[in-house]
């Protein structure tokens, strides 16, 4: 499903923006490109040790939208560029997934598992 380009976005140092809904208002949390790992054709996951307001607000609607990039990468036009995420998300806490980050991220305490329904280069 990623193509090239989404690859080499995360394969370079960025920050990574998450964008979750509750039953006030948006709240936005961030991890580092370096945190994604990519399973399965669709599904990014991210480790988690804190993202608390981030857990109730995907527990209440799952739908979640990331932002990432690199301005090492070349864009359209320019060098530097980034994409829009959109899918659902759930927390593991256990399972194959779960123990596979384990060993990657000691840190974690949860997986956030995103299920991309599209994502477009926007830069």
């Amino acid at each position: 499903m990623f193509n090239e380009k989404f690859l080499e976005v995360i394969s370079k140092e960025g920050v990574v923006s998450i964008v979750t809904t509750g039953v006030d208002e948006a709240h936005v949390s961030n991890t580092w490109n370096s945190y994604l790992t990519i399973v399965e054709e669709n599904k990014i996951l991210i480790p988690a040790a804190a993202m608390i307001k981030t857990e109730k607000n995907i527990d209440f609607n799952n739908k979640v939208k990331l932002t990432l990039g690199s301005h090492e990468v070349m864009g359209y036009r320019y060098m530097g560029t980034g994409f829009l995420i959109e899918g659902t998300a759930k927390f593991l806490k256990s399972g194959e997934h779960f123990d596979m980050m384990k060993e990657k991220f000691s840190f974690l305490t949860r997986v956030l598992e995103i299920t991309v329904t599209s994502y477009k280069q926007t830069l």
